[in-house]
């Protein structure tokens, strides 16, 4: 008798424990001024094209010298952004930028033409400052790191991916020690859209 009460009295004391509802639930979103102002300018863009131009490319010319490039933000939600980066026909590259609760994240998803992810996917970095409204940098993620080195690019390791936006450009920068890469779009003028990247749907 004395064991069923004292049971009793622990299941009267976990209770309110148990059916509470989660305090993180009710908590706001982390924000940072800076990299919520960073998020909106780019979303604004949604649904929008634009063309690009090579700006920098201390190892070119590269894969992309002489081809059409455009960026268009896709697809928008309060938390991600996709924004596939067309390289002529070549329709493989999203980028991936999405809020944490730490900060922002960058991805590169790369397919195939069948929809299938690239051995190379994935990759990219995550914000370890509030940055600006106009610059954000992505240093390489541990992810990214071990992918390179596997790949026996470890160079890469040290790679910073940035982008820059202001009322008349985006700019994507790949940089490391000895490496430098920049794509300039102009958000002057619109171009038609083009059709949804490789494994995505319209």
């Amino acid at each position: 008798m004395r064991l069923l009460t004292h049971s009793a009295l622990l299941l009267s004391m976990l209770s309110p424990l148990v059916l509470a509802k989660p305090v993180v639930a009710d908590a706001p979103e982390v924000s940072i001024a800076s990299q919520d102002a960073f998020f909106n300018q780019l979303k604004a863009l949604c649904g929008k094209a634009f063309a690009g131009k090579i700006a920098i490319d201390n190892q070119g010319p590269g894969g992309m010298a002489g081809k059409p490039l455009t960026m268009h933000v896709r697809k928008c939600s309060d938390t991600e952004l996709q924004i596939p980066f067309h390289v002529g026909d070549d329709a493989s590259r999203t980028w991936i930028i999405t809020k944490t609760g730490a900060g922002l994240s960058l991805k590169h998803d790369h397919r195939h033409k069948d929809g299938t992810y690239d051995e190379s996917t994935m990759y990219g970095g995550h914000t370890v400052d509030a940055g600006w409204a106009q610059v954000q940098s992505f240093p390489a993620d541990q992810y990214s790191k071990e992918l390179f080195v596997s790949q026996g690019i470890p160079q890469s390791i040290g790679n910073t991916w940035q982008m820059y936006i202001y009322p008349e450009f985006f700019t994507y920068r790949l940089v490391r020690e000895g490496r430098e890469f920049r794509v300039d779009f102009d958000l002057t003028k619109e171009i038609s859209t083009p059709a949804a990247p490789w494994g995505y749907k319209d």
